[in-house]
């Protein structure tokens, strides 16, 4: 745990860069640094992963039948049990987790929908249940946003109970809590995708505030929000206020231990560039302030992207063959669709081609663009920037691990960011993005937030920090890359054939 004196000296230092950016620098991974610090952790004094309000407080069990439920509860379901070697019986979710650790919550605030309680719910998925925690009169989250008018629909908040990710990974898991809040944020994504649901994503609110007001005191924050409802005028009505009482805490995890370097990089994330800083005037509305609603457009259909959802896993082995061009071009097309926010930092997508048919090895950059730019036959050579044989490098860059050896592309995400927080939460969405691609493609993936930091920015020859790998590959012996053109039906048929 780093001391607050230490906190206090990261946040006033002359190194140049942002503030931010200084608790990047302080966490980043060397040779040296992984060997110093190898984290062991003792399995059993691993703190719980669910978080669970008092019994009287009511509970709705959520119907498969029902639209709303199934969309609600597609954001964070339960899809497997694994019983591991120390015993534990680990339940995996829709989203992946740095270490399985899962630090990450979700609340819904319901308005104006026929059947259901106007409120704010806090999603159970160990028992796929809403509890109601707060009532709503004229009060509500709307109150802590730019645009003040009641939303109709759903607000979803995605939230981090950062001792769950701490407690292994110390202070480098401000990096990991915000990624994995953006995978989750993935998650909701593709949930409204599968249930044909605009959305649009909002990272502008009194973040502080609405922690204070939820109760969470220091232990759980914020990180993110998804509007799936759309907002309405109230002629000669006052706007959506704040929580009229706060709620009480309840604790996320069974013990706690305090991390004054990721308190004050997450608050840091958020007062630095004025997020979380909204004035408190509530008789003042904002208009006009939200991100037009998105509809998702990805090559592959929702049925299939619903099974992929289900039964999503991160890869522990590849196999070193070949995936076919037009499986690399579908993730490709995913991970650089639009993401509908105001606060969209640009993210820098590096693909180093190790084993894709039709394609030399090398290093490819794929911004994230306009379809008009997605990576094609026509502009695939101008987006190269080195040819050659990578797999001992990118092997070696993240950790000496093999999967990076020995897949067939590994995807490094940078952004010379504005906020650190969201370029990271978007880093996370845009890999929840290739999970579920390679999954419908029936490849596999594997999210890898450990490299040696600087060594990858040098390999990239880039100047923008490194937030994320992803790396996918064949994950059966078959020494031909597997063809779905029978199988998988893409919605765009303008992709090459074998």
């Amino acid at each position: 745990m780093l001391r607050p004196s230490t906190v206090e000296t990261l946040k006033t230092g002359e190194q140049s860069g942002t503030v931010t950016n200084q608790y990047h620098l302080a966490t980043k991974h060397s040779v040296i640094s992984v060997q110093i610090d190898p984290n062991y952790v003792d399995a059993r004094t691993q703190p719980t992963v669910f978080k669970t309000y008092p019994h009287f407080f009511r509970r709705f069990p959520l119907d498969p039948n029902q639209s709303l439920h199934q969309f609600i509860s597609l954001t964070s379901a339960i899809t497997d049990a694994k019983k591991y070697r120390d015993g534990c019986t680990h339940l995996l979710r829709v989203q992946p987790s740095a270490g399985a650790l899962y630090p990450t919550e979700l609340y819904v605030q319901i308005r104006g929908i026929k059947g259901m309680i106007e409120g704010i719910y806090h999603l159970e998925p160990q028992t796929n249940t809403l509890t109601l925690i707060y009532e709503l009169i004229d009060d509500g989250i709307e109150g802590y946003l730019p645009d003040k008018r009641p939303i109709k629909g759903c607000i979803l908040l995605v939230s981090c109970v950062y001792f769950r990710s701490s407690w292994k990974y110390k202070n480098r898991s401000l990096r990991y809590c915000f990624l994995d809040s953006g995978h989750h944020l993935g998650a909701i994504e593709a949930a409204a995708y599968v249930s044909h649901h605009a959305y649009r994503l909002l990272f502008e609110f009194d973040a502080l505030a609405l922690n204070q007001d939820l109760g969470f005191g220091t232990q759980e924050f914020i990180t993110g929000m998804v509007i799936t409802g759309e907002p309405k005028e109230r002629p000669k009505k006052k706007p959506i206020r704040r929580l009229r009482l706060p709620l009480p805490f309840v604790p996320g995890t069974d013990y706690f231990e305090p991390n004054t370097f990721i308190e004050a990089g997450y608050k840091e994330s958020l007062i630095r560039y004025g997020l979380g800083t909204f004035p408190s005037d509530q008789n003042s509305p904002l208009n006009d302030l939200l991100p037009p609603p998105q509809y998702s457009s990805f090559l592959i259909e929702p049925t299939q992207w619903l099974q992929a959802i289900q039964v999503r896993r991160s890869a522990r082995r590849f196999y070193p063959n070949l995936v076919s061009y037009r499986d690399f071009l579908t993730v490709c097309n995913a991970l650089q669709q639009p993401i509908p926010s105001k606060h969209t930092d640009i993210l820098d997508i590096y693909a180093v081609v190790h084993r894709v048919k039709g394609m030399q090895p090398g290093i490819y950059r794929l911004p994230l663009a306009e379809r008009s730019n997605y990576l094609n036959d026509n502009n695939l050579n101008d987006n190269n920037l080195k040819m050659g044989e990578f797999q001992t490098q990118t092997g070696h860059l993240c950790l000496e691990q093999a999967i990076a050896r020995d897949g067939a592309v590994v995807f490094f995400v940078a952004s010379s960011y504005v906020n650190y927080g969201v370029a990271l939460q978007q880093a996370g969405l845009v890999g929840q993005r290739i999970y579920l691609a390679a999954t419908a493609l029936k490849l596999g993936c594997s999210g890898i937030g450990a490299y040696y930091d600087d060594e990858t920015q040098a390999f990239l020859n880039t100047d923008s920090p490194i937030l994320y790998a992803i790396a996918i590959g064949q994950v059966t012996k078959s020494d031909n890359p597997i063809s779905l053109k029978s199988s998988l039906k893409l919605i765009d048929h303008s992709l090459p054939e074998e």
